[in-house]
């Protein structure tokens, strides 16, 4: 099960895979900028862009194109999946209050016998101690892996999209608001089922040794803005674990699509950026606006 589009941006702990070398995007001509998907909906007197974003990125990919600036530089406000995760010591402390539960078996024994080994191969790559992961919760531990395995990939939340969208903002002097909490987005996973957290933990450990191939699959589609490759990966999340979905997917695009129709009775003009997977295939936050009668048009 892929967790590429799935696991949103917690701290950064998102889009955890990766295929040739990253030098590969640095290497592009300047002129040649990625053009991942935006869409707007509008009315008399509010205008909403909707833009799928990758919350982490290699060095050297240009995605600013100008029919992205000229959107931001007119809207008043920036909505992102969550507000606040540069403070990085808050959202640790919201991980800590969530993370952990008291006796937990050892994680090793929490998985079957076959998976043992690549799991501690994985703990050992990501600089987290075993004895650490086994007083946290699956979910924890699977994110927590993920997250240790982003420095092979030369990764880092400043090169993100949200985080690059977020200095603009701040830097003109406009407020950046957020979708979510920290604290909300780590519910979403403590709230899973015992079984779904073994899916997550399990698909951690299945594609640990993969990493690369997939992220520069993820990146590829990102920057041509293929909706459907990017749909596509939900629906094979979907055949594997339909709680995962429901949970991290449909649950809070319906959430977002009522915020955005609640948004569109005041006027103004807002740019929204959430993670590209929110907005592919038929429970994207768009599909779900248009079923309430809106008029959505992809304008990149």
């Amino acid at each position: 099960m892929s967790r590429k589009w799935i696991i949103a941006p917690l701290v950064g702990l998102s889009l955890l895979l990766g295929a040739h070398h990253y030098g590969a995007f640095a290497r592009k001509k300047p002129d040649d900028v990625a053009k991942p998907a935006l869409w707007q909906l509008s009315d008399k007197d509010t205008t909403i862009y909707l833009f799928g974003t990758i919350h982490m990125l290699p060095k050297g990919v240009a995605w600013r194109s100008p029919k992205l600036e000229a959107p931001m530089a007119k809207s008043d406000t920036l909505v992102l999946e969550v507000a606040g995760l540069e403070d990085k010591a808050k959202s640790g402390q919201a991980l800590l209050a969530v993370a952990f539960t008291p006796g937990l078996p050892k994680l090793v024994d929490r998985v079957p016998a076959d998976k043992r080994e690549a799991l501690t191969k994985l703990a050992e790559s990501s600089g987290m101690p075993l004895a650490f992961l086994d007083t946290m919760e699956d979910w924890a531990a699977a994110i927590s892996m993920a997250a240790g395995s982003l420095k092979e990939l030369d990764l880092d939340p400043e090169n993100g999209a949200e985080e690059q969208l977020r200095r603009s903002f701040v830097a003109a002097n406009k407020p950046v608001a957020g979708l979510e909490t920290v604290e909300q987005q780590f519910g979403f996973f403590d709230t899973l089922s015992p079984e779904a957290q073994k899916t997550l933990l399990l698909s951690t450990i299945n594609e640990s040794g993969n990493v690369r191939a997939e992220f520069d699959k993820m990146i590829a589609a990102w920057r041509r803005g293929d909706e459907k490759a990017i749909a596509i990966s939900f629906d094979d999340e979907l055949q594997l674990s339909p709680e995962l979905l429901d949970a991290l997917l449909r649950k809070r695009n319906a959430n977002w699509t009522q915020w955005i129709d609640d948004r569109m009775d005041q006027p103004g003009t807002l740019f929204i950026g959430v993670g590209a997977g929110h907005l592919a295939g038929k429970d994207s936050v768009q599909a779900m606006l248009k079923k309430r009668g809106f008029k959505v048009k992809r304008v990149q």
